[in-house]
């Protein structure tokens, strides 16, 4: 066992774990960039909870079209 202490971050944690299994050659083009952001949303601290019941949808306003004026019929 390794004497560094276990990371607070759960990302880098699972990062450790899934490097510890997949081979270098085995890692393709934007691996580390992928387990940095993914460690940098954990790190933010950001509630990412849903809510259940979604926003009302919201009316968008009618446009009135320009017509050709109505002659009456006595005219």
């Amino acid at each position: 066992m390794s004497d560094e202490p276990e990371p607070a971050n759960p990302v880098t944690r699972a990062r450790l774990m899934v490097e510890a299994e997949v081979p270098l050659e085995r890692r393709g083009p934007g691996w580390d960039r992928h387990w940095r952001e993914l460690e940098a949303y954990a790190a933010a601290g950001t509630d990412w909870t849903v809510s259940r019941t979604p926003p009302a949808p919201q009316k968008k306003p009618r446009r009135r079209r320009r017509g050709r004026a109505i002659s009456s019929p006595e005219a």
